[in-house]
């Protein structure tokens, strides 16, 4: 008699295992649910709304952690935890759905979830372009115009030479070019909308007519996001999330184009004072659920938004390592992710490593993004990044 675990990550491929053995169509689809677990935090329930899901919960063999506090006395800002598989918390939610106290309607947002997290393909709008996501890992290729940016300032301000490197960077696989014309590294000055158009709207406009692929703008400015869309980019990367200027979302509206929403802690002159956070992974994903928020209130379409978790913007070395870790926890939103690893300081930090010197280390950081359920990486090193992303797809996608 021999046993062995198996490592399987969501219902399609427990469906393969069974198949495999051979069992029955039918029972495959009842059985499939049943091995994939879910833990699921809920917070700002009533405190006897919890108490009646944790028995609705250990009705069907699952279980709700509940804190003594919210058994003991009334509050309406409860916290739990529920623990079961995907048939439970089918299961349950048929029960939520004849619940008072606010219990319907978190049936239907775990049902959201749960079609969030099995969701694996989006088709992006960005302008004129369709990309489908999913499939494979895309690749953002960056090209800053900056003479101050941390690994590559300096290289790419003759115009020129920028063209080339965007020309470079599609031939070697690049799927969408970002244009930044203002540093956003850890202290980074300041620059004017003026000194930042002169710098990314001549060179996009003539990327426009030299490339097939997607033109991003790299900016949280309005001025600077409208002239580069007028000029042919159609996607607008915004470090700030649209906080700092929320007319942006009504421009991309205009323009049909996509927005990148980031979380940043702070600026780039302060976000590295010491940031903190009460819980890292739910303290972010609220502030992407706020980003998300001002861009639906501008009619921004769900297929035109992407959510970035910052790494690198107000976060520790520590703290970028446990978004890498915990990196599909963001699919509950219901968006592509997009992650910018590359050459960032947290890797040199931990392979004390200077910026030119951080290939494998992006490369380690790329491969586990992807295992994690990125979908588009924002790196340097496009030729590089591209085979590492090339083969750990073909391991995934088995």
């Amino acid at each position: 008699m021999n046993l062995r675990l198996l490592e399987l990550k969501d219902i399609d491929e427990i469906a393969d295992e069974l198949r495999a053995l051979k069992v029955h169509p039918g029972g495959i689809g009842i059985m499939a649910p049943k091995a994939l677990s879910r833990v699921i935090k809920i917070k700002g329930l009533d405190s006897v709304a919890l108490n009646i899901l944790k028995q609705d919960m250990l009705s069907i063999g699952g279980d709700c952690a509940v804190s003594w506090d919210a058994f003991i006395k009334r509050t309406k800002n409860a916290e739990g935890i529920i623990i079961g598989t995907i048939a439970q918390i089918d299961q349950l939610c048929e029960k939520l759905e004849r619940q008072p106290l606010g219990l319907s309607e978190l049936g239907k947002k775990l049902r959201l979830l749960e079609d969030n997290l099995n969701k694996r393909d989006f088709i992006l709008s960005a302008g004129r372009y369709k990309l489908k996501l999913g499939a494979r890992t895309h690749i953002m290729g960056i090209l800053n115009v900056t003479p101050d940016s941390f690994s590559d300032g300096g290289l790419y301000t003759d115009r020129e030479e920028a063209v080339r490197r965007a020309i470079e960077m599609e031939s070697q696989g690049a799927d969408i070019i970002d244009v930044g014309g203002e540093s956003t590294r850890p202290g980074a000055r300041t620059v004017s909308a003026e000194e930042e158009c002169e710098r990314v709207v001549p060179l996009i406009r003539v990327l426009a007519k030299k490339i097939k692929v997607p033109i991003s703008v790299d900016t949280s400015k309005l001025s600077v996001a409208r002239k580069a869309l007028d000029c042919g980019a159609v996607i607008v990367n915004d470090i700030s999330g649209l906080k700092k200027e929320p007319k942006i979302a009504r421009l991309v509206k205009k323009h049909k184009a996509a927005i990148v929403l980031t979380h940043m802690k702070g600026t780039p002159r302060t976000m590295q004072k010491n940031p903190k956070y009460k819980s890292l992974v739910c303290d972010i994903t609220e502030g992407l659920r706020r980003s998300i928020s001002i861009a639906k209130d501008a009619g921004i379409s769900d297929n035109s938004i992407i959510i970035d978790p910052g790494i690198g913007f107000g976060k520790t070395v520590e703290h970028n390592l446990e978004i890498l870790k915990r990196l599909r926890e963001f699919k509950s939103l219901g968006y592509p992710i997009l992650v910018g690893t590359s050459r960032k300081s947290f890797i040199g930090k931990v392979l004390a490593a200077e910026a030119q010197e951080r290939l494998f280390g992006t490369a380690a950081s790329v491969a586990v993004a992807i295992q994690n359920g990125v979908n588009i990486l924002r790196i340097h090193d496009v030729d590089q990044m591209r085979q590492v992303a090339r083969l750990t797809d073909a391991i995934l996608n088995v």
